[in-house]
């Protein structure tokens, strides 16, 4: 009987005898020529042997002669090793639909299409593993990964939040996938605890020190970037090919921190991108050649960068870069004089007991302020985080036309709102609820309804620049958010995006008339002891003197979450100012663009004396 032939296939197989377990398959199977756990045992043996072009044929035999969820998922399996990537998640499909409560074919689905780049399909399926196996941390993971390529930040968040229950792990691909991930969601000192545990124990593991010298460079450990590379770039280190071009791109990194454009730009040049689609590469080669005064060659590698980068952002984002997609994409409510006349007056927090809200176009100087405002031990500010966002996605998902007034908000709704917000902050940092809060977000610009109905007496920093510097040092930078990188896609894009988001600005504060003060960037680092002292003066703080010394207290905090983390811990310079006049030529066409807010805010277009 074919049962009894079966239990030495099988032991040859668990004892790594594929050879044997093709051998005896093949006899049995002579007698029994349609038995299909012996061609299950056949195309395991086969598999095992690396011979996969033998053993797909007898995977695909079983599962289209069968209603087997398992015989599909073998099948789709072996596809997917293949290559043929659509062939299989086709068979995955068919897995699923046999057997919806097979949770393997789901998981196996959600990650193949991540590498097909369906991020919202694959989430959609990863979530209902994490449903079926709430306490798989594995589960978790590749469901926070998906979010994350899809840009659900705070979907990642709530998956991952508890993470620690876990550790350790005892399964170290789980660790360095953890990590991955971690990094994400930009929560790069826990990525660097949990990489550096691995490290460890498994030293020789090339990609993590590939991505913890990453983290250390972002943390300015520069030293230890450097140090943590060291073993993979030796001799027979048996780091792959693709290992050691990452590689050489940190130590580009490095050379650019520490002043050596030439060296830079040289590992670079040599190096090449990782891949066809690394657009890192190209802003990484830009900065150096902006350092070495190579405009053109500069203008040369960010074009193409934000090509790249644009094709890539088009799978999670793709509503972003269609024709006729606004130049800024950001849904957020809107409010005009007549819905503002009709808001009721409700209960808030005073002045002290409102946060302060930091805000301006990106690369305006926002991060320089909170730099300076968190130094003062009266103020606690915090990375950048999309709360006014989320806060809208709670009510857009109650109710969409709310967003649409926000008169209709009462007492209990924005009580309720601003616990929500209060909530959202303690995930963030500890509160010392000794401090008042600087919340700082760029893009909270948008939000300015939302920000106002909940904490009215609450008093904005805007912090403006020259118009040009502002859209040179946007396009030089590769940005987390989606809609920020498709407003950066070309210079003529960004433009209309600066202008459009100042112009909302300006028109919804005449509005609602917010309690703010205009802090201009070039007479910031012109008069900063002036400039501070009337910053204070603004937030009715009694000593300004803490704030003077901004970039040491800056120096020693553990992680700055924005693009300009390198330049803040510097001392007050002016090399940013007047940046984009080496870059004329690309700027003249936007200056008619440009002119609403040039005029508004009185900045010059003449050429330096």
């Amino acid at each position: 009987m074919a049962s009894n032939e079966l239990a030495p296939i099988a032991a040859a197989i668990q004892s790594g005898q594929p050879g044997r377990a093709e051998q005896l398959s093949r006899a049995a199977l002579i007698n029994h020529p349609d038995h299909a756990d012996l061609k299950l045992m056949l195309a395991l043996s086969l598999h095992m042997q690396q011979r996969l072009g033998e053993a797909l044929p007898v995977y695909a035999e079983l599962a289209r002669g069968s209603d087997s969820s398992v015989h599909w998922n073998n099948y789709a399996t072996a596809l997917a090793e293949s290559g043929n990537q659509a062939e299989s998640a086709r068979a995955f499909a068919r897995a699923i639909e046999l057997d919806p409560a097979n949770i393997t074919p789901k998981s196996q689905l959600g990650l193949l299409l991540i590498d097909m780049r369906d991020y919202l399909a694959a989430r959609e399926l990863l979530l209902d593993v994490v449903k079926a196996q709430p306490n798989s941390l594995a589960a978790r993971v590749d469901a926070a990964r998906a979010c994350c390529l899809c840009q659900d930040v705070e979907g990642a968040a709530d998956l991952l939040r508890r993470w620690r229950q876990w550790v350790p792990l005892n399964d170290d691909n789980l660790q360095l996938s953890l990590a991955q991930v971690l990094t994400l969601k930009d929560e790069v000192p826990d990525a660097v605890e949990v990489l550096e545990d691995l490290l460890a124990r498994w030293p020789r593991q090339f990609d993590v020190r590939l991505l913890l010298a990453n983290h250390y460079e972002r943390l300015n450990r520069l030293a230890d970037a450097d140090a943590v590379l060291s073993p993979l770039l030796q001799d027979g280190s048996g780091a792959t090919d693709i290992q050691r071009n990452e590689a050489q791109h940190v130590l580009a990194t490095l050379a650019l921190r520490s002043g050596d454009a030439a060296t830079a730009h040289d590992l670079l040049e040599r190096a090449g991108p990782e891949a066809e689609n690394s657009y890192s590469h190209y802003f990484l080669l830009a900065s150096a050649r902006d350092k070495l005064g190579d405009t053109a060659g500069t203008m040369d590698a960010l074009h193409v960068a934000h090509r790249i980068e644009a094709g890539e952002r088009r799978f999670d984002s793709p509503e972003f870069f269609t024709p006729g997609a606004p130049a800024m994409p950001v849904d957020a409510p809107r409010v005009n004089a007549e819905q503002f006349a009709r808001w009721p007056e409700l209960i808030a927090p005073e002045l002290h007991d409102s946060p302060i809200f930091v805000v301006g176009f990106p690369r305006s100087g926002t991060t320089l302020l909170e730099q300076v405002l968190d130094a003062h031990p009266g103020l606690q500010s915090m990375d950048e985080n999309p709360f006014f966002n989320r806060l809208a996605g709670i009510l857009g998902n109650h109710n969409r036309r709310i967003l649409d007034d926000l008169s209709v908000l009462r007492q209990f709704d924005v009580d309720e709102l601003r616990k929500r917000y209060h909530a959202m902050v303690d995930e963030r940092i500890r509160r010392n609820w000794d401090a008042r809060l600087v919340d700082k977000n760029p893009l909270n610009m948008h939000w300015l309804p939302m920000m106002h109905r909940l904490f009215p007496k609450a008093r904005y920093i805007l912090a403006i620049r020259h118009p040009c510097d502002v859209l040179l040092s946007c396009y030089m930078h590769s940005f987390r958010s989606s809609a920020l990188a498709a407003a950066c896609s070309n210079l003529e894009r960004l433009a209309h995006a600066y202008v459009e988001t100042m112009q909302r600005w300006l028109g919804e504060a005449d509005v609602m008339h917010p309690s703010v003060m205009v802090s201009r960037y070039e007479d910031l680092v012109d008069e900063f002891p002036q400039q501070v002292e009337r910053i204070a003066a603004f937030l009715e703080l009694d000593d300004a003197a803490p704030m003077l010394g901004f970039d040491q207290h800056a120096r020693s905090k553990t992680f700055i979450a924005t693009p300009s983390y390198s330049q803040v811990i510097e001392p007050i310079n002016r090399r940013a100012v007047g940046r984009w006049h080496k870059y004329r030529e690309a700027f003249e066409p936007l200056l008619p663009i440009l002119e609403p807010m040039l005029q508004h805010w009185g900045y010059s277009t003449d050429a330096p004396a």
